[in-house]
């Protein structure tokens, strides 16, 4: 009998790119193993996944140990250059806004 596949796709978000790699895995298949099925690893040889780089399935963080579902998008997130509330605190203090209209 055939090892059931289940469909998902992996996704890195880059300044000026966007990969987004559909896949066919083996049902039980981690974020981790999707990620290296992909090739990102290969391409990009600056994502860390035990370090730096956090992931996550449709926006919420997840372990590299979670098994995926049919339909699932893993997505691994570069980390954060500078951090949004002390970006926040410092344009407050200077009286400007994160671009909204008051």
């Amino acid at each position: 009998m055939a090892e059931e596949t289940i469909k998902v796709e992996v996704a890195y978000a880059l300044p000026g790119a966007q990969e987004l790699l559909p896949l066919s895995v083996p049902r039980g298949t981690t974020v981790r193993e999707a990620v290296e099925l992909s090739g990102l690893l290969e391409k990009y040889p600056d994502i860390d996944l035990g370090g730096e780089n956090k992931v996550g399935i449709f926006g919420k963080l997840c372990k590299p140990e979670q098994e995926m579902q049919d339909g699932d998008r893993a997505e691994v997130y570069r980390p954060l250059i500078a951090d949004p509330k002390e970006v926040r605190r410092r344009l407050a203090a200077e009286g400007k806004t994160m671009g909204r209209k008051q």
